[in-house]
């Protein structure tokens, strides 16, 4: 597998910043989950508040949470930001951080406990999370999630990759 970066662009279009494209939400920080109809605008708010504090959340555009038609997983620590979008369940796209980019040679090595590789986020008792797939600007993180609440899309001011 080759690994395929998709370069951010300055170019961001424009959206309703009252759309709501996400239909389900599976919130592990708090042990919850929300239909399309519990989705408030405060929800909302709170969600993009945490973002930077420390999260662990799915946003589903299926109302059925099962990722059919794509998802986006938020998962920070306050320092690092993981976002894995699944698309249809074919395609997965993790942000990209380009200063880390000399590690990825060294995930094929699997030392999971190597701080210079891998980030502390703890996801759900899974894999550490390579620093390579995680980005520490917060603000341009929680630009990427609210985009996604908005247009069910990936942000296209932040890089990202993908395994072809």
């Amino acid at each position: 597998m080759e690994l395929k970066i998709i370069p951010k662009s300055d170019i961001i279009p424009s959206y309703n910043p009252n759309a709501v494209a996400i239909k389900y939400i599976e919130d592990n920080s708090h042990g919850r989950q929300y239909q399309e109809e519990e989705i408030t605008p405060d929800l909302i708010a709170g969600i993009l508040n945490e973002v930077p504090k420390g999260i662990e959340i799915i946003l589903c555009l299926d109302p059925d949470g099962e990722g059919y038609y794509g998802c986006l997983e938020v998962v920070s620590d306050g320092d690092w930001l993981s976002l894995c979008y699944d698309y249809e369940e074919t395609e997965t796209y993790f942000c990209y951080n380009r200063e880390f980019a000399d590690t990825i040679e060294q995930l094929e090595e699997v030392d999971l406990g190597d701080e210079n590789v891998y980030t502390p986020i703890d996801y759900d008792g899974q894999s550490p999370v390579p620093k390579c797939q995680a980005i520490t600007d917060m603000d341009a993180g929680v630009k990427a999630v609210e985009y996604f609440i908005r247009t069910g899309k990936r942000y296209p001011g932040i890089d990202w990759a993908y395994y072809s």
